[in-house]
């Protein structure tokens, strides 16, 4: 095994330490001694494996080492200041960084599995060879996986399909995703696996032919250009048909692109002339051509991918790149590593870990586990989609993004004071999904009022959430804390607990630490501008007052307070149209501030003199009221009782002749009262248009703001309050 090794080590790099190696190897095997794999074979067998790997890809010598040495500290009694003695820092340092990956383990729990991912991300950004090697490992882990039970063969298969695969992916290293996803799909469904394999094996042969006709007729035609490359036959990976015959619905004999054909030359230049020469051969299929050359994806894969109608009438699709690119395609961020001389090459790859640096920032700020996990799978798995500023620089996004992405991608401050975009010279509304090759220009304003929650409904990517989230957490701190202080306490109330049981300083100081935060106020920010959600808090309140009634001895008294029947008070109506808990006959009317409409969450507030306001849950001047929460009153909307209610909208708009006649036309189809209009144009020619109707309930509301919002040049509608 070593002569192999070191064998393979001399071919790509003959100036290797390979004495450096060797020790390695022999202290290993040393301290792997008698400890054996539930295959029975030596475990020393699975650190020489995972050296291959790291030669396959070319590695450095340090990487080679850790990896040979990888297991050395978590599974026998050599310590980390043992390894740095004997191979120096930086060995030491690779092989500590996958041990604490070792340690982590996919769990249904997703608080344990977010910190796990938070460790490895950090170890990542201190040295990204760490995650190579933890790939190495995983990928030799998943070809012996037939050892282990069916539970844990499914475990180990859904963890590596949703995290290993996809970090594959991010750093380029298709030679390794590819083969992790098969792996994968061959234990999560072995009967939808082996099934694929057969329907594949059969066709091979019928394939292969065509195949050969193909590159025959290539050959002959780059001959005649005079272009040298190489064209073979690339066969569609398992996983990567499973995938389309699943979400697109597709039966494996629709699926027609089972090989595609791969031609390397040796120039850029080389590369558009086997373009043309394909193109003039084979009709091609609009919409199928993708340049990767000119915009690589930011895993560095490049290549021009097109797909031309075969000669047997049959898709097939092209795939040309230089033999730079085929290289950095196959190993990804470890192409780039620069054992030669004798350097990380870390300056090097700054820009190619720029994801990795946006994932570490955002992760920072959240709180939440599952939407931790949520955006991560989103952030890893994600397609992209390339547009461009109006001066050309390309600009990548996750697919799906929106022109509120592209403002957040260029500059926070743009994103926070979009009023409207363009894209390829025409005004789109702001949660319009880009499109390969737009053209996208951000309109902005210095009276904006900052984002709207609302964009957190249709932005798609973790980066623009998170400075959407960011602007909310420090522009509006105060009402935030307002807010989330009110959020509790009626989640408390609604638990049929009294604030004071479960919101004393004591266990709230108690939260903030484990929670991250720094002081109360800091906490409740969060619950109000939602970078924290109240079932991570009202559980372990209540577990904390379990706790201290057990210290006090009052469980008896827990017990009868449990058991109580408690009869709910009678809710009286009102002519208004609502209903208020447990008074009858008071004057109610409703706050002009945020003019609620049924269908809106409402709270009564008890004015002086005046019955009872009737304000919308999250009307911001019912949140600065907390010193008076005991005039809140619970009241409800009369459902029997069909009334018109007066809101007002705001239209933001191109401005443009015909737009009032149109919003009117949109109301009249509608059968709505207008009872205020209030218009006017800004210096950059922005319509801004404010009109107050008469509406019954809030669904007839939203059907009002989505026809307006699919008007031409209108870039945004909303409901106004004070």
């Amino acid at each position: 095994m070593l002569e192999k090794l070191l064998a393979q080590i001399q071919q790509y790099n003959p100036n290797s330490d390979l004495s450096f190696i060797i020790k390695a190897y022999n202290f290993a095997e040393a301290a792997h001694e008698g400890q054996v794999r539930k295959s029975g074979e030596k475990y020393f067998v699975h650190p020489v494996e995972v050296a291959k790997i790291l030669v396959e890809l070319e590695m450095d010598d340090a990487t080679i080492a850790a990896g040979l040495l990888h297991d050395v500290i978590e599974d026998t009694k050599y310590s980390y200041d043992e390894i740095k003695n004997e191979f120096g820092e930086e060995v030491a340092i690779l092989v500590e960084g996958v041990t604490k990956l070792g340690r982590f383990s996919y769990e249904t729990k997703e608080e344990r599995q977010a910190e796990s991912l938070r460790k490895m991300f950090l170890a990542m950004a201190r040295d990204i060879r760490v995650i190579i090697i933890k790939l190495a490992d995983r990928l030799h882990n998943m070809r012996t996986l037939k050892y282990m039970n069916e539970e844990k063969k499914k475990e180990k298969a859904e963890e590596t399909l949703e995290i290993y695969a996809p970090i594959a992916h991010r750093l380029g290293i298709s030679k390794i995703k590819w083969e992790l996803e098969d792996l994968s799909l061959r234990y999560m469904d072995p009967e939808g696996y082996y099934d694929l394999v057969d329907k594949v094996a059969k066709k091979r042969r019928e394939r292969e032919e065509y195949i050969n006709q193909v590159i025959k007729e290539l050959r002959l035609a780059l001959e005649n250009v005079h272009i040298k490359g190489e064209i073979n036959g690339r066969s569609k990976h398992f996983y990567s048909i499973y995938r389309k015959m699943v979400y697109r619905h597709k039966s494996f004999e629709e699926i027609f692109d089972l090989t595609a054909v791969r031609i390397i030359v040796d120039t850029v230049k080389d590369c558009y002339g086997v373009l043309g020469t394909v193109h003039t051969m084979w009709k091609p299929i609009p919409g199928r051509f993708k340049d990767y050359i000119a915009m690589p994806k930011p895993n560095m894969y490049q290549s021009l991918h097109t797909t031309v109608i075969g000669p047997h009438g049959e898709p097939l699709e092209i795939q040309i790149r230089t033999w730079d690119m085929h290289r950095i395609a196959e190993y990804g961020i470890a192409a780039h590593w620069k054992y030669k001389e004798g350097k990380t090459g870390k300056d090097d790859l700054d820009d190619k870990l720029r994801w990795l640096r946006q994932l570490l920032e955002w992760q920072r700020d959240m709180n939440d586990p599952k939407e931790f996990m949520e955006n991560l799978k989103i952030d890893l798995f994600t397609n992209e989609v390339f547009v461009f500023t109006p001066k050309g620089d390309v600009i990548d996004l996750p697919a799906g993004s929106t022109p509120i992405d592209f403002a957040y991608k260029i500059h926070s401050a743009i994103g926070n004071s979009c009023i409207g975009a363009k894209v390829d010279g025409r005004i789109v509304p702001i949660d319009y999904k880009l499109k390969n090759g737009n053209i996208v220009e951000i309109l902005t304003s210095k009276n904006s009022h900052g984002p709207s929650r609302d964009w957190l409904k249709f932005v798609k990517s973790t980066q623009a959430k998170n400075k959407i989230r960011q602007w909310f957490k420090k522009e509006r701190k105060e009402e935030n804390i307002e807010k989330g202080r009110d959020m509790l306490e009626k989640e408390i109330k609604r638990n049929g607990f009294e604030v004071h049981e479960l919101a004393k300083p004591q266990w709230l100081n108690i939260l903030v630490k484990k929670l991250r935060f720094n002081s109360i106020d800091d906490l409740y920010a969060a619950i109000g501008y939602g970078g924290i959600l109240l079932n991570q808090v009202i559980p372990k309140l209540k577990q904390m007052n379990k706790e201290s009634q057990k210290d006090e001895k009052v469980n008896k008294n827990l017990i009868i307070t449990k058991n109580k029947q408690y009869k709910p008070k009678q809710i009286r109506k009102d002519k208004q149209g609502v209903k208020v808990k447990g008074i009858d006959n008071i004057l109610v009317r409703f706050a002009k501030c945020c003019t609620p409409v049924p269908g809106d969450e409402i709270i009564g507030f008890i004015t002086r003199g005046r019955g009872v306001t009737i304000h919308r849950s999250d009307c911001v001047n019912i949140l600065k009221e907390t010193d008076s929460i005991d005039r809140f009153i619970e009241v409800e909307w009369d459902e029997d009782r069909q009334k018109a209610y007066e809101t007002e909208i705001q239209i933001i708009s191109i401005d443009r002749k015909g737009l009032l006649s149109e919003v009117t036309s949109v109301l009249s189809d509608i059968n709505l009262t207008v009872t205020a209009v209030n218009a006017r144009t800004t210096k950059d020619k922005i319509a801004i248009v404010n009109l107050t109707i008469e509406i019954t309930n809030v669904q007839q509301l939203d059907k009002l703001i989505n026809k307006i919002k699919s008007m031409q040049g209108v870039m945004d509608v909303h409901r106004v309050t004070s």
